[in-house]
Order: structure tokens, then sequence, then C-alpha cells
């Protein structure tokens, strides 16, 4: 019984923490003074409703025994009179009690998501901060949990949340969701750490396991969040289709014993057709938001989940329309320039026009100091010089690829092929 109680307690404390810690940060203003007193809301549920039972409406409960602790802070503070103050203004308050918590924190719920949001994400801290207090302060997920899934240690994620909350209070910054053009910077900010912890989910950069599902999973429910909050912008609803559509092939993508399996030897009847359909609806959603903009060209997160798409709606590999992948990936390098990019396009280009001509792009490649270290580079061009039946130089970057990787599952597929490469070139020698 106890048991179950607490698991209702950590569902629910995932599911009302980021509401929890941005109504209190909206009253305290103070985001590291906020998630103490949501823990402390937290500690009270887990001594109190394993004999009184969850509450009907557990939300308001945290919220009302935060609040309590707030109120108990403030009043051992030598500021009293001023918070004091503070707090009926934001309450509609004049004594020391919450005369309607509902009413005084419903209303502006969504508000103070987004500005938790922007917060989690501003520029003031480094991209490993912006992640890791992303999942802890919206995603609920505690410091172990964060460490587990990057594969780092506790204490590093605890240092990085604490001297992030440090840093938002000695810069003073704002909670507040930004105007005008620092909007479009910010929120370009908030996607890309979304997109960090979903691709970490999908294809794990080191560790025993080829993905790891829990960051994919939450990366996607902090978008479709975020979608509710910013409904009116193409590339959120962009970033979410292509984490839909990405997501739907998570069955599909690693073997009984937790091997890689690639897109081309995927049983697509594995995809999550539900997946599929909301991936197909963001992106039609962010299409039509794109068309009202008067003809605004898509962003790169809309490009990429069009390319999503283009796999999704072929039923078997040889349907993909891989000359409408080379145009998206055109357009995606236009827009935005990068080596890895300029290689996901040789790779269309290889499966739409032959391997020889992705070769002549992979080849260009090469001389590119950024992409010295990256496995996929020799990988590609393995797979295309295999398509060839240049075995021996297969062979070469399949293994160059696996001592590139810190993925173990990745390294051992790589090592595979390597050696599949050898076996075909032996069938090839002259007799």
């Amino acid at each position: 019984m106890a048991t179950d109680i607490h698991r209702t307690i950590d569902a629910v404390w995932r599911i009302e923490s980021p509401r929890l810690i941005g109504g209190l940060t909206r009253i305290v203003r103070d985001i590291g003074l906020a998630e103490d007193l949501a823990q402390d809301a937290l500690v009270a549920a887990l001594e109190q409703w394993p004999e009184s039972g969850v509450p009907d409406n557990p939300g308001a409960w945290l919220m009302a025994t935060a609040k309590h602790r707030a109120i108990d802070h403030f009043r051992r503070n030598t500021r009293l009179e001023r918070k004091h103050e503070e707090l009926g203004r934001e309450l509609g308050a004049k004594e020391m009690a919450v005369p309607d918590l509902d009413s005084a924190l419903d209303d502006n719920v969504g508000d103070d998501l987004l500005r938790l949001v922007f917060i989690s994400c501003h520029p003031v801290l480094s991209t490993e901060a912006q992640v890791a207090l992303t999942l802890r302060l919206l995603g609920g997920l505690t410091t172990e949990e964060i460490a587990r899934a990057f594969l780092v240690p506790e204490a590093t994620v605890a240092q990085r949340i604490v001297r992030s909350k440090r840093t938002l209070s000695e810069k003073r910054v704002p909670f507040e969701v930004p105007q005008g053009a620092e909007l479009a910077a910010r929120l370009s900010s908030v996607l890309a750490v979304l997109y960090l912890i979903f691709n970490e989910g999908y294809s794990a950069t080191t560790g025993d396991d080829w993905m790891r599902p829990a960051l994919c999973e939450e990366a996607l429910r902090l978008g479709r969040v975020l979608a509710e909050l910013a409904p009116q912008e193409p590339e959120v609803h962009g970033l979410v289709a292509l984490m839909e559509i990405q997501a739907s092939r998570s069955r599909a993508r690693v073997g009984p014993s937790g091997e890689p399996i690639l897109l081309f030897e995927q049983n697509r009847a594995h995809w999550d057709q539900l997946l599929i359909r909301r991936g197909f609806a963001a992106l039609d959603r962010a299409e039509k938001l794109l068309a009202e903009k008067l003809g605004d060209a898509p962003g790169s997160y809309v490009l990429q989940a069009e390319i999503a798409a283009c796999h999704a709606r072929a039923h078997i590999p040889e349907e993909t329309d891989w000359p409408r992948i080379v145009t998206l990936y055109a357009a995606l390098a236009e827009l935005a320039p990068s080596p890895v990019v300029e290689l996901n396009r040789a790779v269309a280009v290889g499966m739409a026009f032959g391997p020889e001509a992705g070769l002549k792009l992979v080849n260009a490649l090469t001389a590119e100091r950024s992409l010295a270290k990256y496995h996929l580079l020799p990988s590609v061009r393995g797979d295309l010089l295999k398509k060839l039946s240049r075995f021996d130089e297969a062979r070469a970057e399949f293994e160059r690829a696996a001592s590139l990787t810190r993925n173990i599952r990745e390294r051992d597929l790589l090592l595979e092929r390597a050696r599949a490469c050898v076996n075909r070139s032996t069938l090839h020698e002259p007799q």
C-alpha cells in the first residue's frame, strides 16, 4: 500500500512540479528558493499522504503547503515587511494567509510554465546547465536520474544545478517571457535544449545502450507542453513533429539483445502509427502557420520534420522519396549550413542518384576539421564504398568509425560491418 502511494506521489510530482515551481517563482522571485519550497512540499506529501491518503486535488495541496512554507521563510527573514507587501500584491492579500489558492494561481499557470521554460534555458547558463535545469525543473527528474541518463557523476549534475540557480539569482534574471527579437533568440535556445535532450535519448553518445527512451519521452513531453504554451510558433510544432515521428521508430531500432537496427533493416510494421499521426498533425499545424504568415520559409525543425515524414510515409525503404529528401537537405544547408547537414545531404544524394555521387560529396568533407573525430563521417563513407564493392576501403572506414564512437553498442555494430566487408572481399577475390 505504501509503495502504491509512493508511486502515486512520484507521478503527481512529475506532472505538478513544473507548475508548482513556476507559480512559486512568480511569487518569491527566486528560482532556487521556489524549488526548495516545492521540495519541502514534496517531503510533506511523502510524510502525510501514506496516512491521510492522496488529496482530491494533489496539485493544489502541494501549492498550499509550499505557500505556507514561503510564509514561514519570510517570517524568519529580516526583510519581512517588504516581502509581506510583495506577497500581498502578488496574491491580492493583505495578511499572511491564502484566501483562495486556486484563483490566485490558475489564471497564471500557462504563463508561469512558459516563464519557467525560458528561465531554465537562459543564455547566461551553459548548455549543460540548461539541460540539467530543464530536466530538473520542467521534467521533475531527480539529480540521480539526470546523472544516470547522461552517464555523468551525480555530483557533477548537482553542481550544475546549484550553480545555475545561483547564477540566475546573481544576474537578477527576470522571471518573464522575453519580447520581440529577444523572444525569437531565446525560443531558439529552448528548442535547441529540447532537441539535444531528445537526440541524446535517440542515439546515445556514450555508454552501453543504443537508446535511452526516458530522455526521448521527456523531451517529447516538454515539447508538447511548449507547443500548447506557444501555439503560434511554427518551429515549436516543427520540433514536436520531428520528435513524434522519430520516436515512432523506437521499438524497431533496437533488437532483442539491445543491438542497434539501422533504418533500412527495421521492421516498419513496428513503427508506432499513433506517434506518426501525431507527428503529421504537428507538421500540418506548422505548415499552416507558415502559410498564414504570408508564406514564411520553413525553419530548420520544420525542414527536418518534413525529412522524417518522407521516411514515415514509405511503407518499405524502396518507396522513400529520396529526391524530395535531397531537396529538403539542400534547403536546410542553405538555412543552417553545417558539415553535418552536408554529410546527411550526401547520404540522400547517394540514395537518390547512386553511391558514386554520394561518395563525391563525402570525400569533399574529409578535409573538414570539425568532422575529424566525428564517427559518422567514416561510417557513411564506408557504407558508400561497400555499395561500390570497394570492400577493403569500406572495412578500414568502418573500423575507423568504431574507434571514434563512445557508444559500445554502436562500436559493436560498426565492427560487425567491418567484418562483413572482409567476407565480401574474399568472395570477390579472383579465383
